[in-house]
């Protein structure tokens, strides 16, 4: 009973840590509300800056991307236990992606500013879009199990946890990688728009596109024919005009 209550608030912290983080960069994006946004503190050479900059997106990328891989699951679950496997890979990610905010130096200079003000509110709009989508594509997908609840609740429910199989909710039937487009929305839509905010844009654009194709690579070794029909009925990020 003691070993399924520290699996049960190992999940559950993990979780919240995530909750928690989501919401401040989604502050720290449009700079609005949290304490640092992505042009806040103090700026100095712009190189320097880059510099860190780089390496701590690249520290989130590398983490994010190798964890995910089936064989670094499958060697990490020699060492943690498979019902927080998933926990543990949203804690990591939740503690980089801390560390990203946390020393993110800025780079305040202007690229573009939207004057009118009824274009900031459309831009503005399509913000607030992108993470909708974002957070409505993962409840279409599976969310519990995505963060890793469904695990730590079958384990303490004594339940043998078993990997939901594949499915085409409706709005994986539009875009294959809805969630990712709801990130790619949020980098880009931004009235004002400094040199770091730029640099945090490409970059997260260019990890997508990266990660997406691993991603695909593994479910059609997992899944086989049927996802590989998927990938030629469904497209990556725009849908497809409707005949």
């Amino acid at each position: 009973m003691i070993r399924k209550a520290l699996v049960l608030v190992y999940g559950a912290t993990a979780y919240l840590g995530f909750l928690a983080t989501l919401l401040y960069t989604i502050g720290f994006l449009a700079g609005v509300v949290v304490p640092k946004g992505v042009d806040d503190g103090t700026t100095g050479p712009a190189w320097r800056a880059l510099l860190v900059d780089a390496a701590l997106l690249t520290l989130f990328a590398v983490q994010h991307s190798v964890m995910a891989r089936p064989w670094f699951k499958r060697w990490w679950t020699r060492i943690v236990p498979t019902a927080i496997e998933r926990s543990t890979y949203v804690l990591a990610s939740t503690a980089v992606l801390v560390l990203l905010l946390w020393l993110w130096q800025p780079l305040p200079a202007t690229v573009w500013t939207v004057g009118p003000a009824w274009a900031r509110g459309i831009l503005w709009g399509l913000y607030a879009l992108g993470w909708i989508i974002l957070v409505f594509s993962t409840f279409a997908v599976g969310h519990f199990d995505l963060f890793g609840l469904r695990q730590i609740l079958d384990r303490a429910r004594d339940r043998q946890y078993a990997e939901p199989g594949f499915r085409e909710p409706w709005v994986y039937r539009l875009v294959r990688h809805p969630l990712m487009v709801g990130f790619l929305i949020a980098f880009w839509a931004a009235p004002d728009l400094s040199v770091g905010r730029l640099v945090f844009a490409v970059a997260g654009t260019g990890y997508i596109m990266v990660g997406v194709r691993l991603e695909e690579h593994d479910l059609k070794a997992q899944l086989g024919e049927p996802y590989e029909d998927y990938l030629r009925r469904v497209p990556r990020f725009v849908p497809r005009p409707v005949r």
